[in-house]
């Protein structure tokens, strides 16, 4: 192998070997963002059904803080 095929190789090598750590990384950032968009929903979703509870108060009658 000749040094010019040699040095190709090495610097592939190294691009990979970058790459690799960059999809690991970005990896683990879109499986935390995941998590935080499954826990929001949640949220939502609970808070949807208290709204929902609060719009089945009659119309004559006060609100609960009343």
């Amino acid at each position: 192998m000749d040094t010019t095929t040699e040095a190709r190789l090495i610097d592939l090598e190294t691009r990979y070997t970058h790459l690799e750590r960059q999809f690991e990384e970005l990896s683990g950032v879109v499986a935390r963002q995941q998590n935080l968009i499954d826990g929001m929903v949640k949220s939502l979703g609970r808070a949807l059904e208290r709204l929902a509870a609060l719009g089945s108060v009659g119309p004559n009658e006060p609100p609960p803080h009343y």
